[in-house]
C-alpha cells in the first residue's frame, strides 16, 4: 500500500473478492436486455462503498461494440445501489461519469446492475458539468414503463448528484478518487477477464445508446 492509499478502508464483505481480483461489471437494461460489460479489478472498500479499477486497455463491451479503456479509471459502487461513479485519470476528457442505476448488487462475487439512462457528467474539455441522456431517459421511461415513483426518485437523485459533484463533496472530490487511482497503479499486474460473448439476439436488439463511463 502506498502513502497515497485510501484511508478508512473497510473490511471486505464475505461476498466480495480479494483485492486485486479481476472481474466483470455486467449491466442490463430495464427489460433484461444485455448492455455494457466492463472489465475491472476489485480494489477494496471504504465508507463510501466498493471500489473497482480499470487499467488502460481493459475492455468495455456491449452488443455490437468493444473499446479499450483510454486511461486508468476507478469506479465506486455505493451500498444504495442507485448509481455508479466512474472517475477517469487525465488526460481523459471526462473526469466524472455517474450512471444513474437501479438494483446494483453483488452476485457470484461480481457487481450487476440496471442502467437507467440518466448520467451526471463533469467534462474537462469545456462542456463542464451536466446531466446527460435526458432524451434517452424520456424515451425509455415510456417504452419500458418505469414506475412513476422510481422516475421521480431517480430524477431527483440526478439533480442532487449534479449538485454534489459541483460542490466537490466527497466521494466526488479529486482527493478520494486520486487515492484509489494510486491504489490501482500500485497493484501487481493481473490478466483481464475472458472476453464476453453476446448472443445474436442481444446484438439484434441493441439500441446503440451510450452506457457506463462512456461519455465521449
Amino acid at each position: 500500500m502506498t502513502d497515497d492509499a485510501p484511508q478508512h478502508l473497510a473490511a471486505p464483505a464475505p461476498e466480495r473478492p480479494t483485492p486485486g481480483t479481476a472481474l466483470q461489471f455486467r449491466w442490463r437494461k430495464w427489460d433484461g436486455g444485455a448492455h455494457w460489460v466492463n472489465d475491472c479489478v476489485y480494489l477494496g472498500s471504504d465508507r463510501w462503498g466498493d471500489w473497482l479499477g480499470q487499467p488502460i486497455g481493459w475492455r468495455n463491451a456491449r452488443p455490437g461494440r468493444v473499446f479499450p479503456a483510454e486511461t486508468p479509471a476507478v469506479m465506486l459502487v455505493p451500498p444504495s445501489g442507485d448509481y455508479v461513479l466512474t472517475v477517469n485519470a487525465a488526460p481523459h476528457r471526462v473526469r466524472i461519469y455517474i450512471d444513474i442505476a437501479w438494483d446494483v448488487r453483488w452476485e457470484d462475487r461480481e457487481p450487476r446492475g440496471i442502467d437507467m439512462d440518466l448520467d451526471v457528467v463533469r467534462a474537462t474539455d469545456g462542456r463542464g458539468l451536466f446531466i446527460d441522456d435526458r432524451d434517452e431517459w424520456d424515451e425509455h421511461r415510456v417504452a419500458y414503463g418505469y414506475p412513476l415513483d422510481l422516475v421521480t426518485r431517480l430524477e431527483q437523485l440526478a439533480v442532487d448528484l449534479e449538485r454534489r459533484v459541483g460542490a466537490a463533496e466527497a466521494p466526488f472530490d479529486d482527493a478520494t478518487a486520486d487515492a484509489w487511482l494510486a491504489r490501482l497503479a500500485g497493484l501487481d499486474p493481473v490478466a483481464p477477464p475472458a472476453s464476453v460473448r453476446f448472443s445474436a439476439r442481444d446484438t439484434a436488439v441493441d439500441d446503440g445508446a451510450g452506457g457506463p463511463g462512456t461519455a465521449a
